[in-house]
């Protein structure tokens, strides 16, 4: 079964950090963009932070540079997003997703999309005192 499935998630205080991970099973990364992604409660998802195949490509939204910093482990099939400075606002779901290199224009462009190959089930992140 091909999938992707995160953890990490949790109830943290602002000023806080969190560490997600994001382990695919019955495919390789390899040859996959990967970006995190995130839906607050009456809101639209929006791109969080993308990285390209190789690694050396990344894009972050405005609103969360300086802050997350996302990375790739091939041998691990694992992608990471680290988060600090946690802010109420960074509340959401967070999902992961693939996107084959087939299929793949720019990080900016996979971040502002929601056609992926493959879709994570979501972690939830809630930052409050």
């Amino acid at each position: 079964q091909l999938q992707l499935v995160e953890s990490g998630g949790g109830l943290v205080q602002p000023g806080g950090s969190l560490r997600l991970s994001c382990a695919a099973s019955g495919f390789t990364l390899n040859y996959y963009a990967l970006g995190w992604f995130r839906q607050a409660p009456g809101k639209e998802r929006e791109g969080v932070s993308c990285i390209s195949s190789s690694g050396g490509s990344i894009n972050y939204a405005d609103s969360v540079k300086g802050r997350f910093t996302i990375s790739r482990d091939n041998a691990k099939n694992t992608v990471y997003l680290q988060m600090n400075s946690l802010k109420p606002e960074d509340t959401a779901i967070y999902y992961c997703a693939a996107k084959h290199a087939r299929a793949f224009v720019s990080v900016q462009h996979m971040c502002a999309s929601n056609s992926h190959s493959y879709w994570g089930q979501g972690t939830q992140v809630t930052v409050s005192s």
